[in-house]
């Protein structure tokens, strides 16, 4: 996708993607529509969370290249790349004495330097992206103390104050109950709408459907379909996808593709 409402700065061309002898990806490529909300979607181990990493330098391709600007991801200083992309995995780890505000202040380090000292703008960031995330009131809780969907918001908040330009997410709506997992896809379509380019690894193709503006649909370490959720998903789609047999209807509220099972799933 690149057209001139949603140009392209971040980009991967060929990927093989790799863990030791164990090939998880081959011959992947793929534009990422800036200002736009990108999701993934897909079964378990077909990819998603790789190609993730590898959009984000936390794993080198073993052919082929991701780009950002036109230039090699490889190329871009760590410092300078960590105040573009923001990235949260599924799996996040805390130190076990640390407290929220602690945490999401952490997201600032990007912005830090040896001759800088903690500011104003410094404060004013974490203070937003905890109210932003819904955790102000949690600021002087340990981390350990919370529930998961606690955490997780934590955790988003700590993205958010790193204020960057791309968000990835890897499954953000992990651990949080359903009114939680819609107001976190609400906030971040609302960050898309304020020019952010934003990327999530959902597992409910529902909720991808309603919230992308580009999805992109993998099996076995390749993309199967990539475009507006209107145009690829149908009930051919979604067999061939998920190995779910299912109707495929417009949402009663959005209007987006609603993937309803067919009783009796093989």
């Amino acid at each position: 996708m690149n057209d001139n409402a949603h140009p392209v700065r971040l980009s991967a061309r060929d990927l093989t993607l790799r863990y030791g002898d164990r090939v998880v990806a081959t011959g992947l490529s793929l534009d990422i529509p800036d200002r736009a909300f990108t999701v993934i979607v897909g079964p378990n181990a077909c990819g998603k969370s790789t190609l993730l990493r590898a959009l984000v330098r936390l794993l080198r391709p073993a052919e082929g290249s991701v780009r950002l600007d036109e230039a090699d991801l490889a190329a871009h200083p760590a410092k300078q790349l960590a105040r573009t992309l923001g990235f949260l995995p599924q799996d996040p780890l805390s130190p076990d004495d640390i407290k929220v505000r602690q945490l999401v202040a952490r997201g600032r380090y990007p912005h830090q330097s040896a001759l800088s000292l903690w500011s104003r703008a410094d404060e004013e960031a974490v203070a937003e992206a905890m109210a932003t995330a819904g955790v102000a009131d949690l600021s002087e809780r340990l981390v350990t103390e919370l529930s998961g969907g606690q955490r997780q918001r934590v955790w988003v908040a700590m993205v958010l104050a790193q204020q960057t330009p791309y968000l990835l997410l890897d499954e953000p709506t992990s651990f949080l109950d359903l009114a939680h997992q819609y107001r976190l896809l609400d906030l971040l379509a609302r960050l898309r709408d304020e020019g952010r380019t934003v990327i999530a690894v959902l597992h409910d193709i529902n909720q991808a459907c309603r919230y992308a503006d580009h999805l992109i649909a993998m099996k076995d370490g390749r993309v199967v379909a990539e475009g507006p959720a209107k145009t690829i998903v149908d009930a051919e789609l979604v067999d061939d996808v998920f190995d779910l047999p299912s109707v495929v209807v417009d949402c009663p509220t959005t209007g987006a593709p609603m993937v309803v099972p067919e009783p009796g799933h093989r």
